[in-house]
């Protein structure tokens, strides 16, 4: 696994779009991997900035994000769909049938089933771009004694729910359930990058970094033994997490 520190989380965000236009310039039909929230909002407006400067061309990528909320349809402002739609797809030239986000309406369990074809149809990713949660979570795959390999149903745990609040009315009104690749379809893809800053991820990107410990109890250990596993990190929280480069 390699560690890579920036200087500020902008640098960091700089350093993984480059990650991804130099794949798509080399590989254009090449597969992504995306992920929702915060973290990687930075990341999709460098890329529309390079797909608008003639510099990257996305017309023959493919596309699967990580996870959906179960219970909200794909117009809601809250859903991963209207997400990616407005946070990337809207404004690059990429074709959105060739793009994939989980259904969170109807038969849950099928739809999850769906994901994980999605995954393995016509290849693994070539890239599969990570967040990480304050507890180690990755997608939705929640930090406890066992995790699952392939899509499924996930029940969101109380910090997981208090960490999403924020984008909703009330903290109420987030969902309590979620669709999310499994571990092993993440750790499937050629080569995974996550991102990470502030002091929250502190003590989840601790375990990731500093020692050797693999445990169910911080999911983003798992990465460990992946073969091309990049963690990028800014100066402050591998401060704050301990990590010496």
């Amino acid at each position: 696994m390699k560690v890579i520190v920036t200087e500020s989380y902008d640098e960091s965000c700089a350093v993984v779009a480059r990650m991804i236009g130099d794949l798509v310039r080399e590989k254009p039909c090449c597969k992504l991997g995306l992920a929702t929230g915060g973290t990687p909002v930075p990341i999709y407006q460098k890329l529309i900035a390079m797909n608008q400067a003639g510099e990257v061309d996305f017309s023959q990528v493919h596309t699967v994000n990580l996870d959906e909320y179960c219970g909200i349809p794909a117009t809601h402002d809250q859903s991963y769909r209207y997400f990616m739609d407005t946070n990337l797809f809207d404004h690059i030239n990429i074709d959105k049938a060739n793009t994939y986000v989980a259904a969170g309406m109807g038969d849950y369990e099928a739809n999850a089933c769906a994901l994980e074809e999605k995954v393995r149809e016509g290849g693994v990713a070539d890239l599969q771009l990570l967040g990480i949660g304050n507890n180690g979570h990755i997608a939705f795959n929640e930090a406890g004694d066992h995790l699952v390999a392939t899509a499924h149903i996930e029940h969101l745990t109380e910090s997981t729910i208090e960490a999403n609040a924020r984008f909703f009315a009330s903290r109420d009104d987030v969902p309590t359930m979620a669709i999310t690749m499994g571990m092993g379809d993440i750790l499937a893809a050629k080569k995974v990058v996550l991102i990470a800053t502030g002091p929250a991820k502190a003590d989840a990107i601790r375990g990731l970094v500093t020692d050797d410990v693999i445990t169910t109890h911080n999911p983003s250990t798992l990465l460990k033994v992946h073969p091309d596993a990049v963690v990028v990190i800014d100066r402050a929280l591998a401060d704050a997490a301990g990590y010496k480069a």
